[in-house]
This record gives structure tokens, C-alpha cells and sequence, in this order.
């Protein structure tokens, strides 16, 4: 079985307009341009009147070598979604309202494949391997998935702040 490691946990929320299909399409594009494979784990809806409330759950992975894995476990909740109307620029334009939450969970899977998982020597081998042989590209990996989380929420916010201002 590969080895697990969590490396960062970050979160973002956003209440007001936003257009969540944008920001559903934006996301999956994003992480499919950083060669990132999207499985849609979990979708959830309750509708409520004519709030909703939506949770879609994701597992971004990539493979970084024969050896290390990143895997992303993206969380959208969106509470009390509403259908509004609003005025961009003069032109009126269908837009959501509600409170948004998205939780991403960065891990670093060394072994993926688990072939240093046969034994025990196998595995004493490989621990050997990750602590003396090769930290510093398991430093590099590491960061390499916390700046890919960063870099993600940073779009996100910007582009929040670009469909919320009206």
C-alpha cells in the first residue's frame, strides 16, 4: 500500500454573488490545464423552496514520477443558493447568491503503485530511501503541491472578487 502524507489543508469562503456554473467550469478547467485527472467523488443538492444547497466533492491526482503521486480532495458546499438577477454594466445577467465554502486537502503519495510494499526488507528499504536517499525531492514535491493549492485559491478568490463586485 503507497504511503500518505497530508501536506496542507486550505479553505476559502465567499458569501454574496458569484455565478457558480462559471466557477464550477473555471475550476475543473484549471486543474485539468495542470494535468491534473478530476474524479466527481460526491454531488449532492437540496432544494429547499428556492434556496439550494449543493456540496460536490473531487479528487484531483497527478502523477508527479513512477514514485510520488499528488492526490487534491476539493470540496465545494454552497448554502442557500439563490437564482438572481443582476446589472453588470448595464446589462442585466443571471447570477447566484449564497454562501460558498471550498476545502481543498493536499496529500503526497510516495509508492503509489506500492511496489516497496511486498515485505518487510521492501519496506525497511524504502524508508531508508525516503529519509536518506531522497528528502530533498520529497521537499520539492511537497512544495510543488502547496503552491498548486495556493496558486488555485488565489484564481479563485480573484475571480470571486470579479463576479461578486457589482
Amino acid at each position: 500500500m503507497a504511503e500518505k502524507k497530508e501536506i496542507l489543508k486550505e479553505r476559502v469562503e465567499h458569501s454574496g454573488l458569484f455565478d457558480f456554473p462559471a466557477l464550477y467550469s473555471f475550476s475543473h478547467s484549471w486543474w485539468a490545464e495542470g494535468h491534473y485527472g478530476i474524479n466527481e467523488d460526491k454531488y449532492s443538492e437540496k432544494v429547499g423552496g428556492e434556496k439550494r444547497d449543493i456540496t460536490v466533492g473531487w479528487k484531483a491526482t497527478k502523477d508527479i514520477s513512477d514514485y510520488f503521486k499528488n492526490e487534491i480532495i476539493i470540496k465545494f458546499v454552497v448554502i442557500g443558493l439563490t437564482d438572481v438577477e443582476a446589472e453588470i454594466e448595464g446589462e442585466k445577467k443571471k447570477m447566484n447568491k449564497g454562501n460558498l465554502i471550498i476545502e481543498l486537502t493536499g496529500t503526497l503519495v510516495k509508492d503509489k503503485d506500492g511496489k516497496w510494499e511486498t515485505s518487510s526488507f521492501n519496506r525497511f528499504w524504502r524508508d531508508v530511501y525516503n529519509k536518506y536517499v531522497i528528502p530533498a525531492r520529497i521537499d520539492r514535491v511537497e512544495k510543488t503541491l502547496k503552491k498548486d493549492i495556493r496558486d488555485f485559491l488565489e484564481q479563485v478568490k480573484a475571480f470571486l472578487e470579479l463576479s461578486g463586485k457589482r
